[in-house]
């Protein structure tokens, strides 16, 4: 809301905000808040140019999509995301207090984890591997329309965006190259589809062991303290994978906005 200091060292009125790629109907306010919700919730459609946001409001939508897209309880895929979270969740509580971790009455176990790792990890690995692939490639660089660290951004949210179920983008990528074309059919395959295997096999592990009755060591999954657990384990698997390239992305250009800094 207090304007782009680029725009205002053009001569440019930021009294109403950062208002470059919205409109005028929508604001600064609404469009941030739609921004959010779509990123958070495997929407995809937009009342706003991402790519014209701030370095931190563009840094929210990537995060809202890197969480694996489960803040509104996991809306589409993103359901078995939060239940993989949930389990994570309570075998953590169960090593801290050295007791074996429960969900439901099922045991959660050795196998369980490996299977909730492969969920959690599969994503990151190939969104970043992706990334970092068309940063070295010099056709791939050369269809993104900013260079620094904005640069760098839309790269990281094309193939976020792809691997996460998302329909958004930062519009100052050209993603017709074989780059983005092969790269991102491979992050809608994996990320999107293979996901699915871990998982399957999880509910069939889950299914197979009997219901256990809750004992003293029981975490109750339904109390405010497992709901602030869950957010904690949320925020720190699922946006720690991605704060090395966040940082070299929309937060070191956030530092270097008030500079004036030409990208």
């Amino acid at each position: 809301m207090q304007g782009n200091p680029r725009l205002a060292a053009m001569g440019v009125d930021i009294a109403a905000g950062n208002m470059e790629g919205k409109e005028v109907r929508f604001g600064t306010v609404l469009s941030a808040l739609y921004a959010v919700c779509t990123t958070a919730a495997s929407n995809g459609s937009v009342n706003s140019m991402h790519d014209s946001f701030t370095p931190l409001g563009g840094l929210c939508t990537l995060v809202m999509i890197q969480l694996g897209e489960v803040v509104y309880g996991g809306v589409g895929s993103g359901l078995y995301g939060m239940v993989v979270f949930a389990l994570v969740a309570v075998f953590t509580a169960g090593l801290m207090v050295g007791r074996t971790p429960e969900y439901l009455g099922k045991k959660i176990e050795a196998y369980d984890i490996k299977m909730c790792s492969l969920v959690i990890l599969i994503m990151p690995a190939v969104v970043l591997g992706l990334s970092a692939w068309a940063m070295v490639d010099p056709a791939a660089k050369g269809a993104v329309a900013n260079s620094g660290p904005h640069g760098f951004s839309e790269i990281l949210y094309a193939f976020t965006s792809m691997g996460n179920n998302n329909g958004s983008a930062f519009g100052g990528l050209t993603a017709t190259g074989p780059i983005y074309a092969v790269g991102g059919g491979l992050a809608m395959l994996v990320s999107r589809y293979w996901l699915a295997l871990p998982v399957l096999a999880l509910a069939g592990s889950l299914v197979a062991k009997k219901k256990v009755p809750p004992g003293p060591g029981t975490l109750p999954t339904h109390s405010p303290l497992f709901v602030f657990w869950l957010v904690t384990v949320v925020l720190v698997v699922g946006a720690l994978a991605f704060l090395p390239a966040l940082a070299l992305g929309p937060i070191v250009e956030h530092f270097m906005l008030p500079t004036g800094t030409v990208f």
